[in-house]
């Protein structure tokens, strides 16, 4: 019987959510309760059910979009946290030669959870690029951020970089919360001890997804937190090193 899966949402032209044109599914549910989350929505599961099979012979509905430059993301939410139903699409999509992508915090990661971990490595052998969003390197810092510790997202990172997983880093900067110099530069020695990372990005802070909270009756955390300017950026850039990571990957 084919997984079922609960999908906030679906993109048929996505151009910032891996390389090339994507095909972006936006799962629900997601532990963390980030500051500045732009898809508060997605926190809980909701009924928007799809099967595995029905899911990706939708998607491949537009694969003339993407052709031989782009493919298919999942994201969220935190799609990890519905890792089998996204490996029994990936499964039919690589049939058909599709890029797969994930774009994830890694938060549901399990690193002493051996039958956890056997799911995760199927999950890994049908993907072919994971996008890690390192919120903060700090364990404090990120509980604070976000209310949980990032211990096992570290895990993670080093584990895909054993596993040989080809892997972008991306980072939210936000002024005065997560542009510190001395916690960007720690970030940037870190990535710099992973292997198989292609990219690393900085993601400017933006108040697009403000609406949603006030739609939910959220108190948003960061009222009156500006947007980082070119100079801001271009800093957090050099601190990252990101420069040193120029790699693009196709089908």
């Amino acid at each position: 019987m084919s997984k079922i899966g609960y999908v906030h949402s679906l993109e048929s032209f996505g151009l910032v959510d891996g390389p090339g044109v994507r095909y972006v599914v936006f799962l629900q549910g997601c532990a963390l309760r980030c500051k500045y989350c732009h898809n508060p929505e997605t926190w809980h599961n909701g009924d928007k059910e799809w099967t595995a099979e029905d899911l990706a012979r939708y998607v491949l509905r537009y694969s003339t979009y993407w052709r031989n430059n782009g493919g298919v993301t999942f994201s969220g939410g935190e799609p990890l946290l519905q890792l089998e139903f996204i490996t029994e699409v990936f499964k039919i999509l690589k049939k058909e030669g599709v890029h797969t992508c994930i774009d994830t915090a890694g938060q549901p990661f399990r690193p002493d959870d051996a039958e956890w971990l056997a799911k995760f490595d199927e999950l890994l052998k049908v993907t072919d690029l994971v996008m890690l969003d390192f919120k903060e390197l700090d364990e404090e810092k990120h509980i604070a951020l976000t209310g949980r510790t990032n211990k096992n997202i570290l895990a993670m990172a080093q584990y895909m970089s054993d596993k040989g997983q080809d892997m972008w880093i991306r980072h939210v900067l936000v002024p005065g919360l997560t542009d510190d110099e001395q916690g960007l530069k720690e970030m940037g020695d870190y990535i710099a001890t992973l292997d198989h990372v292609q990219r690393v990005e900085i993601l400017p802070y933006h108040t697009l997804g403000l609406f949603k909270w006030e739609k939910l009756n959220l108190e948003y955390p960061l009222k009156g937190v500006p947007t980082p300017d070119k100079e801001q950026v271009e800093k957090a850039e050099k601190l990252l090193r990101t420069a040193d990571y120029q790699g693009y990957l196709k089908n």
